[in-house]
């Protein structure tokens, strides 16, 4: 059955054109995921295809008596209990009749599954954002609707809720539309994907993977279309640059737009330009934050962790994961120094600078312009400037634009420019992927991993954290903070024995080492320690043999290219040019010897001491 057809649906906000002619079409048990860069209107696109807003021009049409339900990106508070909050989302005439018990206990089912369960009583308006968000996806679960839209679904949940949204919505009869910034979730949930990208729409069968492809695709396209049509604009101009038919004032109009096109800039793809952020980031020297048996509880609440003992490396890439509440982000607060331990201590050294990117984000002048922000507001901004803004894809009118105009997503990504712009060499993300864009995070991921300081980043972005750490603490709000080896993907192979295993603590292949104190320390085979000064410790380890993989790479490619031009020139009889790449290639062979040598004896070091990569 047909829930939804949408036809040249078109929005636009001052100075800028959102989407043009999206048509879409939506029937029970479709999953269709919205993607796009942030301001390019995902969230209008839900809130017209939900009926909240109209749009500019186009038509929505839904079935006879279907029932469509929204969660919205920012819900808003209430003064209800949570209890009161969640039950609105039951029908009145299902609530009345004799299965109301049942209905009742499915919606706190539902908010237990969320981590409301404590919450069931606690007035909405009480709560924080995130916890409100929660409120109303989980009003929005319970809710019978044959069309739910779901923006950005995953956001404050923690791991193990974000599993069970995916079985959830999978169990669900309707049809489903969602925005969201997690590949993972969106690879499972979703079959089609529509694109946004700078006010045009594109569809895509399949799930994430094939968004990908598809757009590879279509940039590769463009750019063999750019490619001809500039050849041609080159034969032609060479034509009118010859003789008096160029000096006639039609061929000089011809002569005009052949110029025009063989010098003007071909539309790129939307997200091309590396964050040129390492430049300039402070020396980190080998002491950067150490904790010394902290443990914290706050006010009178429970123990969120006790006996931490965490030293941090100047090349540190870790994770913390754990249940909502069991104290991630006030882990960090201890580091960032925000916040005192009630026991023990904090020690930072004195080359540390630690930038803080946390869930709330900087306080943000609705009515100053990007461009003041970045500047402070005190002086007019360079080109470093505008090449900083540009490199986060603030561009043209949007440095311009009053921050008041800007999307959720687009203030995200400048609070994220704003703490980068300070060079930090300890850089700490508290949940950095909420409201962020897929390039976005591709392009940060990409930037932290060359980044040459020290990274702790809290996330439930299974994708995110698997690029990005080595290790991970495990909090489980018990108490208990422990350091598993080998990253994310570790952690969770370990969770999916115990879980088959039917007992916690059950370690299977994925955990071939026990789990240690967040801040012990393992001995290398000599009696070395890896995590103190007279090491290299794991992190930095594995940084290093990426570091050599990268090197013997290109090694390897230029080798190769410059092999096979010293065969084209060889067939040819070019003696100079086949002199200068003989003399290329010898002075490259041993170069690439270097690269194999290197790349061998980090890799041997690595696993002598048994570290997963």
């Amino acid at each position: 059955m047909i829930l939804l057809d949408a036809t040249s649906l078109a929005a636009s906000r001052p100075g800028r054109l959102l989407f043009d002619d999206v048509s879409i079409t939506i029937s029970d048990r479709d999953r269709l995921g919205v993607v796009g860069l942030n301001g390019g209107g995902k969230s209008t696109l839900l809130r017209i295809l939900a009926g909240i807003d109209a749009p500019e021009s186009g038509t929505v049409r839904r079935g006879r008596e279907v029932r469509v339900t929204m969660l919205e990106q920012n819900p808003g508070d209430g003064t209800r209990t949570v209890r009161e909050a969640v039950l609105t989302g039951l029908d009145p005439d299902d609530v009345a009749h004799d299965d109301a018990a049942d209905r009742s206990w499915e919606a706190e089912a539902v908010a237990d599954r969320l981590g409301l369960g404590d919450l069931l009583d606690r007035s909405v308006a009480d709560l924080s954002g995130g916890q409100a968000k929660r409120v109303a996806l989980a009003r929005a679960l319970v809710a019978p609707g044959d069309l739910l839209i779901l923006d950005e679904p995953t956001n404050h949940l923690d791991i193990d809720a974000i599993a069970w949204l995916e079985d959830r919505l999978a169990a669900h009869r309707g049809g489903l539309v969602l925005v969201t910034h997690d590949r993972h979730f969106l690879d499972r949930v979703t079959t089609r994907i529509l694109e946004l990208d700078r006010g045009a729409c594109h569809v895509h069968e399949g799930g994430y993977d094939a968004y990908l492809e598809g757009r590879a695709r279509r940039e590769e396209h463009a750019a063999k279309a750019e490619d001809r049509r500039r050849n041609l604009a080159r034969t032609e101009l060479a034509w009118l640059r010859r003789g008096a038919p160029a000096r006639t004032s039609k061929s000089k109009s011809r002569l005009a737009s052949a110029t025009a096109i063989v010098e003007g800039r071909p539309q790129e793809a939307a997200r091309t330009a590396a964050l040129p952020l390492h430049v300039g980031t402070p020396r980190l020297g080998d002491r950067v934050v150490e904790l010394h048996g902290v443990g914290h509880a706050h006010d009178d609440g429970p123990l969120l962790f006790e006996d931490v003992d965490l030293l941090l490396d100047p090349r540190e890439r870790l994770g913390v994961v754990g249940p909502n509440g069991t104290g991630k982000s006030t882990l960090l607060d201890l580091v960032a120094g925000r916040v005192p331990p009630r026991h023990g201590r904090v020690e930072v050294g004195s080359t540390a600078r630690i930038g803080y990117y946390d869930q709330q984000g900087r306080q943000l002048d609705p009515q100053q312009r990007v461009r003041d922000a970045v500047t402070g507001g005190e002086r007019e901004a360079d080109w470093s400037d505008a090449a900083l803004m540009e490199a986060f894809w603030f561009d043209g009118d949007a440095q311009w634009a009053p921050i008041g105009l800007l999307s959720g997503g687009e203030r995200r990504r400048l609070q994220l420019l704003l703490t980068l712009l300070e060079r930090p060499n300890v850089l700490l993300l508290d949940e950095p992927t909420n409201d962020l864009d897929l390039d976005t995070l591709r392009q940060l991921e990409d930037f932290l991993e060359d980044w040459p300081g020290a990274l702790v980043v809290v996330s439930h972005d299974r994708a995110f954290l698997e690029r990005t750490v080595d290790d991970v603490i495990v909090l489980d709000g018990r108490g208990s903070a422990t350091r598993r080896p080998g990253g994310y993907a570790a952690y969770e192979a370990e969770r999916r024995d115990a879980r088959s295993a039917g007992r916690a603590g059950n370690k299977g292949a994925g955990a071939s080492r026990p789990p240690r104190r967040a801040g012990s320390r393992a001995a290398t085979p000599d009696g070395g320690d890896t995590d103190g000064r007279r090491g290299r410790s794991p992190s930095t380890l594995r940084h290093e043999l990426r570091a050599a993989e990268r090197r013997l790479a290109g090694m390897q490619e230029q080798h190769a290219e410059v092999s096979a031009a010293l065969e084209a020139v060889a067939a040819g009889g070019d003696h100079g040019e086949l002199v200068r790449l003989a003399d290329r290639l010898a002075t490259l062979d041993p170069e690439l010897a270097a690269a194999e040598e290197e790349w061998l004896a980090v890799a041997a070091e690595v696993e002598a001491r048994g570290l997963s990569i």
